[in-house]
């Protein structure tokens, strides 16, 4: 972060002026647990005013200089030879598929109920909210989010609407000319670089896959985990509000933080594939 952070004019006669440091604690303070900005005024001793100003300014950088790790997969960590890597290790781990790279799903993230657009964030769970399409590598890492949707919206539409697909056609081939794919769960249509379980009246060598596949998959539901036990702030659904807060935009920086956590300390996902994520420097620039 920049060294001296200047909020915007207005908020006072002077402004408010903060350190990056002191900014980025303050922003992980808020996100580690639900609290309110009167709690952290005795923590950093600025006024109410002072330290909602300073979140927001944080969240905006945060998501502004590092927002494209989540939506361009032309990364260090993604070139073909690396995704070669994460396809040896889901089929090390006992997964059927030889060019599985990652694993995909859908996460809806609930929110207070808003005051405009009530039956648009409405979602078949019964909750209002908002929904995101991750990408998990073996590694710990999500590679790619896509979102926010409304909450009532399919997997499928999210999947239509990212643009994976069509990258992954023309840049995730082997250099033997094989597709490279990612697995996702029943909601995701079958396509030539998406697989899916078996669905119907199945042989029990179909099971079988669909049981071997699930063990792999299961890496995404901790990834999803993870990001809301380490940021319980973003699973604090009342005080999530639509239209008064950036609540899709504070989702997106939990997965990135989320993702800075893995590089340093590692994560359930890249234990269990015996695979070291990039180093925090690796990932960010």
């Amino acid at each position: 972060m920049q060294r001296t952070m200047q909020a915007p004019n207005g908020m006072n006669n002077q402004g408010t002026k903060a350190s990056g440091l002191e900014v980025l604690c303050i922003c992980l303070r808020r996100l580690a647990y639900p609290c309110r900005f009167a709690d952290l005024s005795q923590m950093f001793h600025r006024p109410k005013p002072e330290l909602c100003v300073l979140f927001k300014v944080g969240i905006d950088f945060i998501y502004d200089q590092f927002s494209d790790k989540l939506t361009n997969l032309n990364q260090p960590w993604l070139t073909v030879p690396q995704l070669e890597r994460y396809c040896a290790a889901i089929h090390a781990k006992g997964a059927p598929l030889e060019f599985c790279w990652g694993m995909v799903d859908g996460t809806i993230r609930s929110m207070c109920r808003p005051g405009h657009l009530q039956q648009e964030v409405y979602g078949h769970k019964r909750v209002h909210s908002l929904k995101f399409q991750c990408v998990v590598t073996p590694n710990g890492l999500v590679a790619n989010v896509f979102g926010p949707l409304v909450g009532r919206r399919h997997d499928a539409a999210l999947l239509n609407g990212c643009g994976i697909l069509e990258h992954m056609q023309q840049h995730m081939v082997t250099p033997a000319g094989d597709e490279m794919y990612l697995y996702g769960d029943r909601a995701y249509p079958l396509t030539p670089n998406l697989m899916r379980p078996y669905r119907g009246q199945i042989t029990e060598e179909q099971q079988a896959f669909n049981t071997e596949m699930s063990r792999a998959r299961n890496s995404v539901e901790w990834e999803f985990s993870k990001i809301v036990r380490l940021w319980a702030f973003l699973d604090f659904k009342k005080n999530l509000k639509l239209f008064l807060s950036p609540v899709g935009k504070l989702y997106l920086v939990g997965v990135l933080l989320s993702n800075c956590h893995t590089c340093l300390h590692g994560s359930e996902t890249s234990q269990f594939f015996g695979l070291n994520p990039p180093t925090l420097e690796e990932y960010l620039y």
